[in-house]
């Protein structure tokens, strides 16, 4: 019961920001969650941002999120060795989390690197 507490207010925790982030600015003080916003007079409001901008934004917010869910693994793994006083079985599963963090780091650190080379190279050709 208290990993589903945890694991839901850590859901919220990212969850939260990301949806009060996507709220139109101009959405009114009448306006219930950008709904007027998206079905108002001028029907779907889109915007006039580049679509490889946007999406360089989202792979960038997700790779963030990524990345701080790796760092947060390689915390816990680092708290469960501090904590194992000795405890063999312990210290091997800290272990196993600190390696799949470094590891899960190490996939994203590649990840972003390659996104960004491939949407640089998209938008110097295109241009």
């Amino acid at each position: 019961m208290k990993k589903k507490i945890i694991s839901f207010l850590l859901v919220a925790l990212f969850v939260l920001p990301i949806i009060t982030l996507a709220l139109p600015n101009n959405a009114g003080a009448n306006d219930t969650f950008g709904l007027n916003f998206v079905g108002g007079d001028n029907g779907i409001a889109l915007g006039n941002k580049d679509p490889r901008t946007m999406a360089a934004g989202i792979i960038n917010t997700v790779l963030t999120l990524l990345g701080i869910v790796a760092v947060v693994i390689v915390l816990l793994g680092g708290f469960k060795w501090m904590t194992a006083a000795g405890n063999e079985e312990k210290i091997s599963e800290a272990k196993k989390l600190l390696g799949a963090g470094v590891v899960g780091l190490v996939i994203i650190l590649a990840a972003w690197g390659i996104t960004t080379f491939v949407l640089n190279a998209l938008m110097q050709q295109t241009q």
